[in-house]
């Protein structure tokens, strides 16, 4: 029997469980208040204080330290491709530095501070940044505007191993348009084990999402930006936050707007189907990128639960391929299938290389 501790920082919260093999034996939610976390200007100023709480909930639960390997959330490294990696002085490194702020960085950091205290191996696995594009797909219209590959990289590629797991296939074997339906929609062509081509479901482009635009007409856009309305920070709080059916609905509650779509009001059923169209056409721009030869349409994320989105995310896309419905998203489950993998060989632990 292996042992994992899984560590996932969150906002307001650090998510810490204990796996026995593939089975939890022990969860817990460590809330930070507002004011607690209003109290440090830098998210890395957190590390101290996420640290001493995990130490203590562990005590509290009469968790001893001894553990087969501690796994964390990935963070906002540089691109870098799928799988497995080793924490070492490069990771840390580059997430203590990183280019966008957030407190999931500090996941690998207490992993490693863990995993030293013990003497066992640490990992990250499959962060939003993984980075997998084939070329066709890394270019824009204008070379100053490259594409970026950010999404829900580690729920999907733990969904696809999974499904592939579950008809006896490997996922390296498979072609699979993988749908996360959550705040932000990433819609991603995996091929034979690879992402090629992805929406950048953060703050780029793509369906229309429960807080965040997608693609937007660009003349317009141009134009808004330079209307002398807006400054730059209101814009990107549009785009990323309050676009989507934020913008339109005053809410992004979806099991609420659904519920009053399926009574025919509007604009809440207009709204919904159209951010259902919005995501059927990404699943068809993914089937052009896997040529067509499409094993599968997995569908997950929190939004998944809603049969009626699903529903009419269907009508549109069941004609490219069976679809598969795993809906929610447990990143602790994911990481923890990623962690047994690397302890009993099944998959391979990498050493962190940026793509250039």
């Amino acid at each position: 029997m292996k042992k994992i501790l899984v560590i996932n920082p969150g906002s307001t919260s650090t998510k810490v469980a204990l796996y026995h093999d593939d089975k939890p034996v022990w969860k817990e939610s460590i809330t930070h208040t507002a004011e607690e976390v209003a109290r440090f200007e830098h998210p890395n100023e957190q590390l101290e204080m996420r640290d001493s709480a995990m130490h203590s909930a562990l005590r509290e639960a009469g968790i001893p330290l001894d553990f087969d390997a501690v796994i964390a959330r990935g963070g906002l490294l540089k691109p870098t491709p799928g799988g497995i990696y080793i924490i070492d002085d490069k990771v840390k490194q580059d997430l203590i530095h990183a280019r966008m702020e957030h407190v999931c960085n500090l996941g690998a950091l207490m992993a490693d501070d863990i995993a030293k205290e013990i003497g066992c191996p640490a990992y990250i696995a499959d962060p939003e940044v993984v980075d997998e594009l084939m070329p066709q797909a890394r270019l824009s219209g204008l070379p100053e505007l490259p594409r970026h590959s950010i999404f829900h990289a580690l729920n999907g590629k733990s969904v696809s191993r999974i499904y592939a797991d579950s008809i006896g296939r490997r996922y390296e074997d498979l072609n699979l348009i993988v749908v996360h339906l959550g705040g932000g929609i990433s819609v991603a062509a995996h091929r034979k084990g690879r992402v090629v081509d992805v929406n950048n479901a953060l703050n780029g482009d793509g369906p229309f999402s429960p807080e965040r635009a997608g693609t937007l007409p660009a003349d317009q856009l141009a134009e808004m930006c330079f209307s002398g309305k807006y400054t730059l920070r209101e814009v990107k709080n549009m785009i990323n936050g309050r676009g989507g059916l934020a913008a339109h609905l005053g809410t992004k509650d979806v099991a609420e707007i659904a519920k009053r779509a399926a009574k025919g009001e509007e604009p809440f059923r207009s709204v919904l189907e159209a951010m259902a169209y919005s995501v059927a056409k990404e699943v068809g721009a993914r089937a052009v990128a896997l040529k067509g030869k499409v094993d599968a349409i997995i569908v997950t994320g929190g939004i998944a639960h809603s049969d009626y989105f699903v529903s009419h995310l269907s009508e549109w896309i069941s004609f490219i391929a069976p679809i598969v419905l795993r809906p929610g998203e447990d990143e602790v489950s994911s990481l923890a299938y990623n962690a047994l993998g690397a302890l009993n060989g099944r998959m391979t632990v990498k050493k962190y290389h940026p793509v250039d």
